[in-house]
């Protein structure tokens, strides 16, 4: 069973990405093992890294796929790195759900 990117927070829910800009498309590519036994949600996007153009984009995928406001998603690790943490606000319980139900649909 893979671990999911995906932890509780008291403000919402925190989420592990690895985030490869310069992409063909904007896509997710789902969730990959990562070495310290962790999980991170592969995500690519068409932006380059340039002035928060990649990380932008990266919200804005984001936001779009879970169905939330772009202003509940912030950058809070990692903001020059491939490797980020997302901060969603909110209620940890209704948005963990939502995530739940949005990887059913993972191919």
């Amino acid at each position: 069973m893979t671990t999911l990117p995906f932890t509780a927070a008291p403000e919402g829910v925190r989420v592990a990405v690895r985030l490869t800009p310069k992409a063909s498309r904007d896509r997710i590519d789902g969730i990959a093992p990562e070495a310290g036994g962790g999980a991170v949600l592969k995500v690519s996007v068409t932006a380059v890294p340039e002035d928060g153009k990649a990380n932008a984009a990266l919200i804005k995928l984001l936001a779009k796929a879970w169905r939330l406001p772009r202003t509940s998603i912030d950058i809070v690790q990692g903001a020059t790195d491939r490797r980020k943490v997302l901060l969603i606000t909110g209620d940890a319980d209704e948005l963990g759900r939502r995530l739940d139900e949005w990887m059913a649909k993972l191919p």
